[in-house]
């Protein structure tokens, strides 16, 4: 056999491993992410389509799953309007929002109570511990971890009474402290007692930002059904826009949100508010991802390119 029929050892390594090869790059370019993240607390925010297709569903289990293993101390903090909605539905209850808020009667916050403790949370629950015995549902009333106060809702710069519907006023995150000291997963369910004694519907989204401020987390992650913050908007309606095809702020400043906010869509204004009080709460780092998208957690918190719009403090000016 000649010289040049001999195969080439380095090219059959190559030819047979290249399949392979961008797996390795992957976890290469995520090395420095887990080293930084290892350790820290990340309250994820989990809602919308992520919740209802089972695709979604199964892969932010998933990804809940991976952060675990790679010793990041995850909570979840979840919604439930669809599932809220349709069991509503069911019983020939109106659903009724105002101001990005769902209207919760006496009436409907017993099935909100039911669908969210009883339902959804043990859905979460049991999607993460397919992979092993990590989660451990909680809600509001759990310990105290929330106490509620009523609120309203703000229509046209207006109050408006939206019933038993409550924001968080403290937080006693002992529970949740020493789940996560036992390498646990706790999901949350966001009911709550009141100051007045009352039960209430806290909205997920602010619910999870006052628990990562209490817990003094590293980031807060929102999942939602957009791609981010569009850079347009309002112009970019977000009924009118399909993925890919709006330009997403990928940065932000707390105080240039804040004062983007009464433009911004109803159903937009309680993430990104839960946004900008993490982040001037003491939280480095909040991010709204879509959820729309399989791994999008994973792809935010180790690529070096991310997803979705990332709101920062403001920058400190020197004297």
């Amino acid at each position: 056999m000649t010289a040049a029929a001999v195969p080439s050892s380095s090219g059959s390594a190559s030819a047979r491993g290249h399949v392979a090869l961008p797996k390795a790059a992957a976890l290469v370019e995520a090395l420095p992410w887990l080293k930084s993240f290892s350790g820290r607390t990340i309250v994820v925010k989990y809602g919308g389509n992520a919740m209802t297709s089972p695709e979604l569903q199964r892969a932010f289990a998933e990804d809940v799953v991976f952060l675990r293993y790679a010793g990041v101390r995850v909570v979840v903090v979840h919604g439930g309007g669809p599932q809220i909605t349709a069991h509503l539905d069911r019983l020939g209850l109106d659903s009724e929002f105002r101001g990005g808020y769902r209207v919760t009667t006496p009436e409907t916050m017993e099935v909100v109570r039911m669908v969210l403790v009883g339902q959804v949370n043990s859905d979460v629950v049991s999607l993460i511990n397919a992979h092993g015995p990590f989660a451990v549902g909680l809600s509001g009333e759990d310990a105290s971890l929330f106490t509620a106060e009523r609120r309203d809702a703000l229509v046209d710069g207006a109050p408006v009474d939206i019933g038993n519907v409550g924001e968080v006023v403290d937080v006693q995150p002992q529970i949740v402290h020493a789940l996560l000291d036992e390498a646990k997963v706790p999901v949350v369910a966001t009911v709550a007692r009141g100051v007045d004694g009352q039960l209430y519907n806290v909205n997920a989204d602010t619910a999870a930002a006052a628990l990562a401020v209490a817990l003094g987390a590293e980031k807060l992650v929102v999942l939602t059904d957009v791609e981010g913050l569009y850079a347009d908007w309002p112009a970019s309606h977000v009924a009118d826009v399909q993925p890919g095809t709006a330009e997403v702020i990928s940065e932000i400043a707390a105080d240039e949100l804040a004062a983007l906010l009464p433009e911004l869509s109803s159903g937009m204004v309680p993430k990104m508010e839960a946004c900008l009080a993490a982040v001037r709460g003491g939280v480095p780092r909040a991010h709204v991802l879509d959820g729309r998208v399989a791994h999008s957690l994973l792809l935010e918190l180790f690529t070096d390119e991310g997803v979705g719009t990332m709101v920062v403090p403001d920058a400190v000016v020197p004297s």
